[in-house]
């Protein structure tokens, strides 16, 4: 469809500026032509002019309803896991789930009038929303101290990239927390808080969880809404709880899911009762609290590719296996199956064009949802030399590679990548009895 809107008197484009735009798409235009395009070309230069000139759209945060104080960078970041100090919460929560309770939010998550560092100096940004989930956070009672320090532009697996500097493990100094939730797993683990948002693309919230011996869930994807949060990828970005235990990682997945009418991720609609992860989980103890094997009638798969990993450690192979003979002996039935195609192969080949994009750019062109036009102008384009300097080497690696593939290869690359990921969802494995394995 083109739509045109020529009114008399409409602005022209110089036939020099027409000529320019198709030389630089190695175009030749011919010369009849040219009078056409200087004036559908300045007339949509014009609208475009009018557009800008109009408010954006934010969701702003009623600060009365919902004040923060005591914004500030803190000398004691409890040994690198605060970025920035704050408390936030609502007047008049519509609900009392974490009532009482302490949070932090991952520093790529957006709360008005606080920095947002996303663990980078390659660019600065403090945002005038409230991420959705911060918003939902303080509506159920819960009130906020900070913004937990996360790792390089939140491609870091390990804990001493960040801006705001090294983030120690809570049980012993200068060893890893992982990440790039870093700051979220020790504040939890220290008890700093009683529960902190993470975020998830390739083990973001896990791996911080393992190493700092709390519990870290990453959500079905789109069942948490990522509105206000810097992204990494629309289609492996995750929000998700960490805490001490499993019930007050349920409590924080039940305050924060659900759709927001925003992120186009999100279904529109969920059957009642879905999010009543707290009521299911009180059901489930009581049922089988008298029982030696509570999980009778779980059926657990355990993907075999999974320990095939090249130079995975023996130690790490040991324990997941220890885990898996638990979940026998508490009267799961826990079978191994195969998918030969599930590697991460296909996953870094797809990330870089839409990671460069979305993630170390700021464009999320083409999607529906809340855009974060405050922060985009600072880094879309390409990067200064500067602000890739200040990137860490996972970031830094992702926008040569979202160079090289756009380059080289295109979006056709990225399009197959995500069709075969997709053969991956629908495709039939193989089943062994996990003995046989």
């Amino acid at each position: 469809m083109s739509v045109v809107t020529l009114g008399e008197g409409a602005p022209k484009l110089s036939a020099e500026d027409v000529k320019a735009i198709a030389t630089k798409a190695n175009l030749e235009l011919l010369e009849a032509d040219v009078p056409d395009f200087q004036r559908l070309l300045g007339a949509i230069d014009q609208n475009i002019q009018d557009v800008l000139a109009t408010d954006d759209y934010y969701p702003v945060p009623d600060l009365a309803k919902y004040p923060r104080t005591e914004i500030h960078i803190p000398e004691d970041t409890d040994k690198g896991g605060w970025a920035t100090r704050c408390i936030a919460k609502c007047t008049s929560p519509s609900s009392s789930l974490l009532a009482g309770k302490t949070i932090a939010l991952k520093d790529n998550v957006a709360l008005s009038g606080v920095r947002c560092t996303n663990g980078t100096a390659a660019m600065e940004w403090t945002p005038k929303l409230d991420a959705t989930i911060a918003t939902r956070i303080m509506d159920a009672g819960g009130t906020i101290l900070g913004k937990a320090a996360c790792e390089n532009a939140c491609l870091e697996g390990v804990s001493d990239t960040s801006v705001t500097g090294k983030v120690h493990n809570p049980y012993a100094d200068n060893y890893s927390c992982g990440g790039s939730s870093s700051g979220s797993g020790r504040l939890v683990a220290t008890g700093s808080v009683d529960v902190a948002v993470g975020c998830d693309q390739g083990g973001s919230v896990r791996i911080p969880a393992s190493m700092c011996g709390i519990v870290g869930h990453k959500p079905t994807w789109g069942l948490v809404p990522y509105t206000g949060i810097i992204s990494g990828e629309a289609t492996i970005d995750h929000a998700g709880p960490m805490a001490k235990n499993v019930k007050n990682t349920a409590l924080l997945l039940e305050v924060m899911a659900g759709p927001d009418g925003i992120d186009d991720r999100q279904p529109p609609f969920l059957p009642p009762g879905t999010l009543e992860y707290t009521k299911q989980l009180d059901e489930f103890s009581t049922s089988t609290a008298s029982s030696a094997k509570p999980l009778t009638g779980f059926k657990i798969a355990i993907l075999q590719e999974g320990f095939t990993i090249p130079q995975m450690d023996p130690n790490i192979h040991a324990l997941c296996s220890s885990a898996v003979t638990k979940f026998t002996d508490l009267g799961a039935t826990v079978t191994s199956i195969s998918v030969p195609s599930h590697s991460a192969l296909i996953w870094a080949c797809s990330l870089p064009i839409a990671g460069g994009r979305q993630g170390t750019l700021g464009d999320a062109t083409g999607r529906k949802g809340l855009y974060l036009n405050d922060r985009v102008p600072i880094v879309s384009g390409k990067l200064t030399q500067a602000a890739f300097d200040a990137l860490g080497p996972g970031a830094r690696n992702q926008y040569l590679r979202y160079m090289f593939v756009e380059e080289k290869y295109g979006a056709g690359l990225h399009g197959k990548c995500m069709n075969l990921l997709r053969k991956m969802n629908v495709r039939k494995v193989s089943y062994l009895p996990a003995c046989e394995k």
